[in-house]
């Protein structure tokens, strides 16, 4: 089985003492993650032992067919961060943007926000399934089971279901979180189907758990694969050869040129369907790395700022910015080697004095060609860049990125000083929240 690859040595512009000194400071560090394989989830780097928790995934595939005996037409995944964001952005990357509109055997909503405009539209689209006397699920997913706009979303879809279907309405709800937390106990009393999250794996950290294979594989995600191909980039991503460890090396490029004043990294993904990827991603960096840090009696603030562009269209609304502007952002762009389908340009020799060279091209080929010119006015503009190259959209190859991209922010974290972990002051808002709800 091939492997994502992974372009460094020339484009990152840290010279190679720089990164030789990085590696030496990473080794322990990658020690720690080598002895927490042995340590199941007993240690904070647990989602690294998700992949190989061969009893979780036979329970959520037992549940999947469990349910899948119901004939779902639709299944709605109510939850907020990590809880939606990871499943979507695998069903996108798979399945593509307009994944619904194909009309699958299981259609996919999210309710991970509570605009109640957003949220009339999906209850709408659910009432008309369960009035056509379609079957529909409710995944309700939350970490502590306490998350103020995933019970708000879940109240409402719950009492929808009642009225349809009375008092077997139970059967289409699914929860997912935390053992024995208040919402697992509220499930088990309501006869409410459970699946565990691992106590220390965090919601940016738990899309190859419960969190995310239940309703992948709902809708027809090879979640198998997805969780080979994480478990298959462990072993280069604990190298302590540098150069053999692809998220050590991103991890240190990011690092350097943070050092330098670089404090934006741009994901520029060249696949529109891997845009909810990007944004998976920019929770994880955003919640990973935006800390304070007691230093010298003073509090420093300490965070590299995530954004997501989109070749080609970005091209025409910030490469302006990007090529010209402030030398404030890395850069990793992320391709696709090979594309599901090849469209071609037709042959209309009067649209040749509009653009050359366009007749009987592919718009793979096309794509290739903005791709390299993007790549090399970066490198003429000597702006900092890596480049990742995904075979194909398969499961396999999604779930090396996605696994990838959790060791590096490890690696970031261990570099910045801060504990990449946790996410104290999104309690901040919560608890301001309640207080207003309370009429406190």
């Amino acid at each position: 089985m091939a492997s994502i690859q992974f372009s460094y040595q020339t484009s990152c512009l840290v010279n190679q003492e720089s990164l030789d000194e990085l590696n030496k400071r990473l080794l322990p560090e990658i020690d720690n993650l080598q002895q927490s394989q042995t340590q199941a989830y007993d240690t904070r780097y647990a989602f690294l032992n998700v992949p190989q928790d061969k009893k979780a995934l036979q329970c959520t595939q037992e549940l999947i067919n469990e349910k899948q005996k119901l004939n779902p037409q639709a299944i709605i995944v109510i939850g907020i961060g990590g809880s939606c964001l990871g499943p979507r952005a695998v069903q996108e990357a798979l399945f593509g943007t307009f994944y619904n509109a194909h009309q699958p055997d299981v259609a996919i909503y999210y309710a991970d926000t509570v605009d109640t405009d957003y949220l009339y539209d999906i209850l709408l689209l659910t009432e008309q399934l369960l009035i056509a006397q379609q079957t529909v699920l409710i995944n309700i997913i939350s970490k502590s089971g306490t998350t103020t706009e995933t019970i708000a979303n879940a109240q409402i879809f719950i009492e929808l279901l009642k009225h349809y279907y009375d008092d077997e309405y139970h059967h289409y709800v699914i929860v997912t979180t935390d053992k024995d937390s208040a919402l697992w106990k509220l499930a088990g009393s309501k006869s409410f189907a459970r699946l565990e999250i691992p106590a220390r794996v965090g919601g940016r950290y738990s899309v190859l758990s419960p969190v995310g294979l239940f309703a992948l594989g709902l809708i027809g995600v090879d979640i198998t694969q997805l969780i080979a191909g994480a478990q298959s980039i462990i072993t280069p991503c604990l190298s302590k050869t540098l150069a053999e460890n692809p998220a050590a090396m991103a991890a240190s490029c990011l690092y350097s040129h943070h050092t330098r004043g670089i404090d934006i990294h741009d994901s520029f993904f060249f696949s529109l369907d891997l845009e909810g990827v990007g944004k998976w991603y920019r929770q994880l960096m955003g919640e990973s790395i935006g800390k304070q840090k007691k230093e010298h009696n003073s509090i420093t603030r300490v965070g590299i700022t995530p954004t997501v562009s989109l070749g080609s269209s970005d091209l025409h609304s910030v490469a302006q910015l990007y090529l010209a502007g402030p030398i404030n952002r890395f850069t990793s762009f992320i391709r696709v080697k090979k594309n599901n389908s090849d469209l071609v340009v037709p042959e209309y020799p009067e649209y040749t004095t509009l653009v050359k060279s366009l007749e009987k091209k592919s718009l793979p080929d096309i794509m290739n060609a903005i791709y390299h010119g993007t790549i090399i006015a970066y490198s003429k503009t000597k702006l900092p860049f890596i480049e990742i190259v995904l075979p194909e959209k398969t499961s396999y190859y999604v779930g090396q990125f996605l696994q990838y991209s959790m060791i590096q922010m490890v690696y970031l974290g261990y570099l910045l000083g801060i504990n990449p972990f946790d996410q104290p002051e999104v309690e901040l808002y919560k608890q301001e929240t309640r207080k207003i709800l309370a009429h406190e």
